[in-house]
């Protein structure tokens, strides 16, 4: 049985909207996180169907009444977001580039590694982040936070072929005063 349903290349359409199921991206994710985690000395974690489900339920719901906005449903969450790729092949009659949306190729690795990249802020000896303006570290330190040992990850796509990627982990990290590893 797939280990993880809520990612694919296989479309359907739910709400005209379409949301993605590919066993293969389960592993990805799995395998990005495990790598993050590696590099730390912290031990991998193993996939959770719980929090697949959890974060699946969060996409849709961020899909369906937030138009794949970005909104935290709780603790021990990673949120990612992408915008559409942009295209522009022919001009109207009054030659105005006539845009079109696709969806962007984001692979699980990307995501995480938009998360990993967090690391280059973060201070190990003083358990603080430094990131400029509008970064953050929380992210990478809760890729990596040794006591998270299950996650569960989804992505949906809006119908304007955003899409918004979904990762949860138990037990939740970031706790404050805590350092993560």
């Amino acid at each position: 049985m797939s280990k993880f349903i809520a990612l694919s290349s296989l479309a359907l359409v739910l709400n005209a909207n379409l949301v993605y199921a590919d066993p293969l991206e389960a592993d990805a994710m799995l395998l990005a996180h495990n790598e993050w985690r590696a590099k730390e000395g912290v031990a991998p974690m193993a996939w959770s169907m719980t929090l697949q489900d959890k974060a699946s339920q969060w996409a849709a719901h961020l899909q369906t009444t937030n138009a794949c906005g970005m909104k935290h449903s709780g603790a021990g969450e990673n949120l990612y977001w992408a915008s559409p790729q942009k295209t522009a092949n022919a001009k109207d009659a009054q030659g105005h580039w006539i845009w079109q949306n696709s969806l962007q190729a984001i692979k699980p690795a990307d995501v995480v590694a938009s998360w990993g990249s967090e690391k280059q802020w973060y201070n190990y000896a003083t358990n603080q982040c430094n990131a400029p303006a509008g970064k953050a570290c929380g992210h990478y330190t809760q890729v990596v936070w040794r006591a998270s040992t299950e996650v569960g990850c989804a992505k949906a796509v809006c119908a304007d072929f955003s899409q918004v990627w979904v990762c949860n982990y138990a037990p939740a990290g970031n706790v404050v005063g805590q350092k993560p590893y």
